[in-house]
């Protein structure tokens, strides 16, 4: 069976869980502790990052995106997450950089960074000042992804795409932490309620560890 080496709060690993789920591809997590530098992980991933993909031929894939690529290739199951013609891969591919980069860079590094990963490689306490700056960077993300959902049936256009998988990835992990005020953001809500409600999120929204437990809406369908 196919192995996916994974951390639980890493986005990008949940991007790539998301995409297996959708595409109904059966799949082994494994969980890998990136902090250890184990030399078994680093002889498949040289960086030493997750997520890293093992196929069942043996096939080593690294980077959540090219992972999702190749799946999303490999696998007939409808809707193509890439989108089916030019201009629909261009604004798909736009957003989910836009998620994988400036999201990541000017929220989830800030948070999840100074919350959890600063205990994980003991390099000190939270910065108050850098938690403040990713809250705030939040709040101007969701009040884009609440002006893509007024204007669209999903983020990048009529259907469910990749877009929308890198952003509930993204935004999963800040819930969990409880960093988000549902109630300054309906629209952006309505969206997230929506994806939190399909099948591919089950497992995700059952995430927990007994140190760091999630807010208490996390696996909630309806919250607030």
């Amino acid at each position: 069976m196919r192995q996916l080496y994974h951390f639980w709060l890493s986005p990008f690993s949940r991007k790539v869980r998301l995409v297996l789920a959708e595409k109904k591809l059966e799949f082994e997590l494994k969980a890998e502790p990136v902090w250890e530098r184990r030399d078994e992980f680093l002889l498949l991933n040289p960086a030493g990052e997750v997520p890293v993909l093992e196929d069942e031929d043996g096939t080593v894939l690294c980077d959540s995106t090219v992972i999702c690529e190749y799946l999303d290739e490999i696998s007939d199951e409808e809707p193509r997450l890439f989108g089916s013609n030019p201009k629909e891969r261009a604004e798909i591919r736009r957003l989910v950089a836009w998620f994988d980069g400036k999201f990541n860079r000017e929220v989830t590094d800030h948070l999840l960074g100074e919350k959890l990963l600063k205990r994980f490689f003991s390099t000190g306490t939270p910065d108050t000042k850098v938690l403040r700056a990713g809250r705030t960077n939040a709040a101007y993300h969701l009040d884009y992804i609440g002006w893509l959902f007024e204007r669209r049936n999903w983020l990048a256009g009529d259907h469910l795409t990749m877009a929308d998988l890198a952003a509930a990835a993204q935004v999963s992990v800040i819930d969990y932490m409880g960093d988000i005020n549902w109630s300054k953001h309906p629209r952006a809500k309505d969206w997230y309620m929506r994806i939190k409600s399909r099948p591919s999120m089950r497992d995700i929204l059952a995430d927990r560890q007994a140190s760091f437990p999630p807010s208490s809406h996390y696996a909630e369908l309806d919250f607030e």
